[in-house]
This record gives structure tokens, sequence and C-alpha cells, in this order.
């Protein structure tokens, strides 16, 4: 193997998404040191804010998840405040749309407020990342870095890292935490020791947040529709969008976004310019012409990530659900936490979610070295 490495860190953390950077500003305050190795070159895992390139930005278009709800989650809006992050609620003022059969135009209703009301953030749930990441120390993020081999060392836990540059390297660490979705990280890391059947089955059976998914953005010059009395909520049964909602940013930059109601195999069968002809015309049918004529738009298929998403993910559209007993076993009990948002007790397959199994996990590795040898109760 090249590159072997003699250092040992206290703790490796795998993903660098919400729950991994989570997890390390936890560990950070508490002076335990720790490195990010995160398989893409950006941070944020299914967290991306994007400009109307598609590139991240401090003024983002959420491509992943987009809404929280602090009177359910408070955690997560401890968490938000603490960190100086502004928020705003969705926009639901106007009327709503619904599609329901060919040919026909559709019904509008009144529109109402939801309650809880879902809430965004300003710059875009990206900001959470930004403001995550800027708070820990230098040297600590290790980008490009896929981790596809734990073995364990005695008192430690070898990782096999593949580099962007083709070549592999190696890290010891006292602890681990594997901060992503458990169905991704027994498709795509090998344990040595064998984990136990029954513990990665449960990761196989668990459905991984978003990952079935593709999200359709328009950018528009201006919200056209809420001068029309509409709220921009709208639903479909004929798609491809099932569901629409007002996109616009805490700045003004007005769009519409859609989940697309279609398989993975049909989209990747469609093609993205297909795909965005469709959702055009489809906002045309809703909207008006204008909504046919955008800046820009943006199409994310999260099924087509290999960093969030596995074969299992293309034709399981379930939410995870919370689940009782242990998420680690045998020989890796002591050494390995897992902390996706998929792994919370509370909220799997939320932002919150991810809050929550991060804290879990930062809790097990402290105690685990504040007392050698012992595990988290």
């Amino acid at each position: 193997m090249d590159g072997a490495s003699t250092q040992v860190l206290p703790v490796a953390i795998i993903g660098g998404g919400l729950a991994g950077l989570q997890a390390a500003r936890l560990l950070h305050e508490a002076g335990i040191g720790f490195r990010i190795f995160e398989a893409r070159d950006r941070l944020g895992g299914r967290i991306l804010s994007t400009d109307a390139a598609g590139r991240p930005a401090e003024d983002g278009f959420d491509l992943g998840p987009s809404w929280f709800w602090p009177g359910m989650h408070p955690a997560m809006a401890a968490a938000l405040a603490q960190l100086g992050l502004a928020a705003f609620p969705q926009h639901d003022e106007g009327d709503v749309l619904v599609e329901r059969l060919p040919g026909r135009p559709p019904q509008r209703f009144a529109g109402f407020r939801q309650e809880p009301r879902s809430m965004r953030l300003a710059g875009g749930t990206g900001a959470l990342v930004r403001a995550l990441a800027g708070g820990l120390p230098g040297g600590s993020i290790q980008l490009a870095s896929t981790v596809t081999r734990i073995a364990l060392e005695g008192d430690h836990a070898r990782l096999t890292l593949a580099q962007a540059d083709g070549e592999d390297d190696s890290v010891l660490a006292t602890q681990v935490i594997a901060a992503l979705p458990p169905r991704l990280l027994d498709a795509s890391i090998t344990f040595e020791p064998a984990l136990d059947p029954a513990i990665r089955q449960r990761w196989r059976d668990t459905p991984t947040w978003m990952a079935p998914h593709a999200k359709f953005v328009a950018l528009y010059d201006s919200s056209f529709w809420r001068s029309a009395g509409l709220s921009g909520t709208a639903q479909s049964a004929l798609g491809p969008m099932g569901e629409i909602h007002d996109a616009t940013t805490a700045s003004g930059a007005a769009a519409l976004f859609g989940f697309l109601g279609i398989d993975a195999d049909r989209r990747q069968a469609a093609g993205t310019a297909l795909l965005t002809r469709a959702c055009l015309d489809q906002l045309v049918r809703l909207f008006g012409d204008e909504a046919g004529r955008p800046a820009a738009t943006l199409l994310m298929d999260w099924t087509a990530e290999v960093f969030t998403a596995t074969a299992d993910d293309r034709h399981s559209g379930a939410h995870p659900m919370p689940q009782r007993g242990p998420w680690v076993g045998g020989a890796w009990r002591d050494r390995l936490s897992l902390a996706g948002s998929e792994t919370s007790a509370t909220d799997p397959g939320y932002l919150a979610g991810a809050i929550d199994a991060a804290s879990r996990a930062a809790a097990e590795v402290l105690q685990r070295i504040a007392v050698p040898g012992r595990a988290a109760q």
C-alpha cells in the first residue's frame, strides 16, 4: 500500500456533510483532535446550494434539502442560533394550483398558512455548511479522499483512502465516526473483521434520505406568480413534477422548484434536456407563458450521485423511520459510531436528524476516549 501512515488520529470522521461537520464541531469544542475525510471535492454532502450555473454559492438555490421546523426540532434551532444564522419562512401566501386531468386547466384554490411553518436559511442551506466548516481548525478537512476499507489493528482502526490522484493512502485512528447513510456505508466500505450479518442487513434495509429523488429549479427575473396572487405551490397528478413550490431566496432571487414524480430509470432514459423541457412545459400549464422563459434551470438527480445513492436507492422512495437497537456490534462496537441522519432516533431523514445523530456519535466517542475500552451505554 502506498503512503501507509504511522500518525494516529484521535478521531477519523468519514463524510463532510452536515452530520460529519456537526460531529467535528462538538469534538473540537471538547478539545479532541480529528480529521474529516470527504469523498467529494466539496463539503455538504446532500446539502448543495448553487448559483444559476450549478456552482456552490453563498446565496444559492437549494438542490438538496431546504426546510426545517424550529418548534419541532429544538436542537436544530439551537445550533442555528449558536452559529448566528438567519432564517425566513417558506413563501406560502397566495392561491394553490392543482392539476388532475390531461387537457384540463389547473384548478385554483385559496391558499392557507401551514403550521408549523417551513423555514429556510438565508443564503441557502449551504450557509449551515459554511458556518460549521468555518469554525473548524485548519488542516482538519481532507477533500477528494474516499475511504474504501477500515481494518482493526490492535487498539486502532486503519482507514484506506483512495485519493483523487489515483494513489492509495492510509491513516490510523483511535475512533471512527461514519457520517454517511448506512446503506452507502455498507455498499462502499469493506470492514475487516467483517461486520455482523444482521448489522449489515439493517444498514442495507435503511432507506437513504434524498437518494431516490430529483429536484428541478427554474430561475426567473421576477416572482411573477406572486403578482398574480399565487403562492407558487402546486400539486400535479400529471407530472413530471408531483409538487412545486416557491424557491425565491431571502435576497429576492426568484425561482420555482419541484420534485420529479417519475422514477430513476425513466429519468435516466429521458435525459436532462428532455426532462428540462417537460418540466418547463408543466410550469407553463400551471403559471402561464412567462414560466417558459426562465433565466436558467437546474436539475439535480440524487440517484446519479455515487457518494449518495446505491443501486438499492433507485426504486426505494420510503422515508427512513426511527429504529431501535444498535447500529454497530461485535468487534466494531467500541471503535465505530454511525452519525448519518438516517440513524437518528428522533428525526431520521431530516436536517435535524443529522444534528441529533452527530451529537449522539460525538458523545459516544467522548465517553470512549475518556474511559478507554469502555463503550457508551
